[in-house]
């Protein structure tokens, strides 16, 4: 690709004699609420397009820019009516026959998460996706369905209803798959669920991710992820091909309750993270304790790039996230690298006997 510096990306744009910044203002000045924070953001957008049809692409790159920004819209709008809920991402193979012991795991995972007011998320196709919307029931359920010519449509839990998303890009569903993942099931299934289970592993493993619980299930005997877990180990872990504490961003688990449980663990007092300007935070539900900090600053030093740890109360002034004001903080400058040991940390800060008693 040729390399182009910032000039290009700031020069004016010029169609005759009309100036497209000024006529984006305006157009922008009666689309956008006057108390919106997103105004740079939308007009960036907008010079975005236009610098594309100021060079007049060729159709094909137009239609994905096209279709990606009308997906993507469509799937905000969607969502929105979600956005306070938490969901859980099931992965599995749409080939899976009811009379299976997986689509009976599977229907019950869903009615599981359910019961604890956890929306389900699938492709919204059969097998495995189909059992988890059936148990988990439509309203808590959302599919995210793929347009292929052969093999795939909504499931009837979610098939022409408003709790369904279509993509005809894969790489717009993955986009959501993970976004709006609170937690991700891998069950059983083909190149598709490899294919998810290793790429929200790489999200994760390298921070582009949130840090969230990714859960390994199968039936009792089965060997689907024991030989997946074992060829990481030994051609991964030991090349040194990823750090062996990357491993530990998976649980493996061999009944739906246990994978709840898990999941139910993992938010018992993490809550969430972020960056703010250097530190990382990790927002929590119960401060911790004195041993609880000492502890952090004996056994995981190693992952402060410089500094320790610190509980930080919430500040209006500093933090201006009043929809997280009731949860406490801890920062530190995470080192960006191990975030195997960053879900160390998370187990060790979720275990109740160090959060403080009155807490």
């Amino acid at each position: 690709m040729t390399f182009q510096d910032d000039d290009y990306l700031a020069r004016q744009y010029q169609v005759s004699n009309i100036n497209l910044e000024d006529k984006v203002d305006e157009l922008l000045k009666i689309a956008v609420p006057p108390t919106s924070s997103n105004y740079e953001l939308y007009r960036e957008m907008m010079l975005t397009v236009a610098r594309m049809a100021e060079d007049d692409r060729n159709r094909w790159d137009a239609k994905i820019m096209m279709q990606t920004l009308r997906e993507m819209e469509a799937s905000f709008s969607l969502l929105e009516r979600f956005k306070r809920r938490r969901k859980v991402t099931v992965f599995g193979s749409a080939r899976t026959q009811p009379e299976h012991p997986l689509y009976q795991q599977a229907k019950e995972l869903g009615a599981i998460l359910a019961r604890h007011n956890l929306m389900v998320i699938t492709g919204a196709g059969g097998g495995i996706m189909a059992a988890a919307h059936e148990g988990a029931g439509l309203e808590n359920s959302l599919g995210f369905n793929i347009a292929l010519p052969f093999e795939q449509g909504a499931n009837d839990t979610v098939n022409d209803t408003g709790h369904l998303l279509s993509f005809h890009f894969f790489f717009l569903r993955k986009l959501f798959f993970v976004k709006e993942a609170d937690a991700l099931v891998l069950c059983p299934g083909g190149f598709g669920t490899l294919d998810e289970a290793l790429e929200v592993l790489t999200l994760i493993q390298t921070g582009k991710s949130p840090l969230v619980p990714v859960v390994l299930l199968d039936q009792e005997g089965g060997t689907y992820w024991d030989k997946a877990l074992e060829f990481m180990r030994e051609e991964l872990a030991d090349k040194a091909y990823i750090l062996p504490t990357d491993l530990g961003l998976m649980r493996q688990v061999r009944t739906p309750l246990e994978a709840g449980r898990e999941i139910a663990r993992f938010y018992r007092n993490f809550h969430s993270t972020r960056w703010f300007k250097n530190k990382f935070v990790v927002r929590m539900n119960h401060p911790l304790n004195e041993a609880a900090m000492e502890t952090l600053h004996k056994e995981f030093m190693d992952l402060c790039s410089s500094g320790d740890y610190a509980q930080v109360p919430y500040c209006a002034n500093t933090h201006n996230e009043p929809e997280f004001c009731n949860q406490f903080r801890l920062e530190f400058v995470f080192n960006g690298r191990d975030h195997g040991r960053l879900r160390e940390l998370v187990d060790f800060i979720n275990l109740p006997q160090n959060w403080k008693s009155n807490s």
